[in-house]
């Protein structure tokens, strides 16, 4: 049985003004040292045989699946499926000033991350439906070969977790950071983790 290999790579390190912000719908692009991250995931990534390659609308996505996509003849696609979560009124808000201005939803969101709507936004059940349903379709179209998600944190942790049979409220135990390389085989629809967290720079991986 040839397996489906989903390739989920989360956007290296964005531009200095969205550290400490809360960004998931804002369009930073990525820092020196996050394009830096990006070449080095491209080749990192640069053996593998790819299908296609499908990014978030973000810049940050984009640029970094624009650099894996390079000297490949493979499809690229973006696709706001796999945006990260709306955080609607929040977005561009440092920590400190949402808890000042919204205590109780910061305190609700702190304890009970997945069980919040965020207002003019979205809430995880949101994103998770849209991501699940998106990724399913994409395993759909390419059944027996290999693509990447240029996505972000939040979508990699529920595709991550759905694989692994983790509970929504405990996605947060997996780690996700800047540039994380992740791999699932799906055998028909049973998923393989083997990769989770990697990074680019040859630290050791988890899975």
């Amino acid at each position: 049985m040839t397996p489906t290999s989903v390739w989920l790579i989360r956007h290296p390190e964005p531009e200095a003004p969205a550290k400490g912000r809360c960004y998931g719908s804002l369009d930073w692009e990525l820092s020196a040292a996050g394009l830096r991250q990006a070449h080095s995931i491209a080749t990192r990534l640069a053996g593998e045989p790819m299908a296609a390659i499908y990014s978030s609308p973000r810049r940050r996505c984009r640029q970094a699946a624009g650099l894996l996509a390079a000297g490949r003849n493979c499809a690229t696609e973006t696709l706001e499926a796999l945006r990260e979560l709306d955080f609607g009124e929040l977005e561009g808000r440092t920590y400190e000033e949402i808890e000042a201005r919204h205590p109780t939803l910061y305190r609700e969101w702190m304890e009970r991350p997945t069980e919040v709507r965020f207002p003019g936004g979205e809430s995880f059940g949101d994103m998770r439906a849209r991501v699940l349903a998106e990724a399913r379709r994409l395993r759909a179209r390419h059944a027996g070969e290999a693509i990447a998600l240029v996505t972000h944190g939040g979508v990699n942790r529920i595709l991550l977790a759905e694989a692994l049979g983790i509970a929504p409220a405990n996605i947060f135990r997996l780690a996700q950071n800047y540039g994380a390389i992740n791999l699932v085989r799906y055998f028909e629809e049973a998923p393989v983790v083997e990769m989770v967290n990697g990074s680019a720079t040859g630290a050791p991986d988890i899975g």
